[in-house]
């Protein structure tokens, strides 16, 4: 950004969510210009999202591996779809913040010190952040999504928590499940609004 970042916004730390990559590449592309006050990662985990992965080339869950109080070197166990039929385990990686992805957003952030975060997921549907503030009140209202304080599941290691333990602002974004041209839709606009600087922070 051209001055004070005011949000940073990032997708595809998961790199079978590819839907959040796509709706925020579009989002960039309705601005007539660059926003001078927010910043954007589109792809947090590259390799993940190559290879159509939840985790980056080493199996590393990248929203497991940040160095939180709660991290822990347990396997991760998540299901490729909500309807899939077994677990699947992935690393937390070999120590808190061990990958280079997770390196690189730590420093984005402490370089960047944005006034606040999100972080686009998919697919639960909903608005989540802890301290249920203005930021995520105001996705909420605009998509339709409940406004949650937790997923309602451990995440150890996750971006989010990092985040909350340095006292920045962060929010969950989830999309839901469905297909690429109904998140475009639904989601762009509001993506766009954002960039924008239409949306309060604090």
């Amino acid at each position: 950004p051209a001055g004070r970042c005011t949000l940073l916004l990032h997708a595809g730390i998961h790199g079978e969510e590819g839907e959040t990559t796509i709706a925020l590449s579009h989002a960039l592309r309705l601005l007539a210009e660059p926003s001078p006050h927010c910043a954007v990662v589109l792809a947090a985990n590259p390799d993940g999202l190559v290879r159509g992965t939840r985790a980056n080339a080493r199996g590393v869950d990248l929203n497991r591996n940040f160095p939180t109080r709660d991290w822990r070197p347990d396997p991760v166990l998540h299901r490729s779809t909500l309807d899939a039929p077994r677990e699947v385990a992935l690393s937390p990686g070999s120590g808190p913040a061990s990958e280079p992805e997770t390196q690189a957003l730590i420093r984005l952030v402490e370089e960047l010190e944005p006034q606040a975060v999100i972080a686009l997921h998919a697919p639960l549907a909903c608005i989540d952040d802890a301290q249920e503030g203005p930021l995520a009140r105001w996705i909420a209202e605009k998509t339709g999504l409940p406004l949650v304080a937790d997923v309602g599941y451990p995440t150890p290691g996750s971006f989010g928590t990092w985040g909350g333990e340095r006292g920045l602002p962060v929010v969950t974004y989830e999309f839901e499940m469905v297909d690429k041209d109904s998140v475009v839709k639904k989601h762009v606009p509001v993506l766009a609004e954002l960039l924008a600087g239409v949306a309060p922070w604090s």
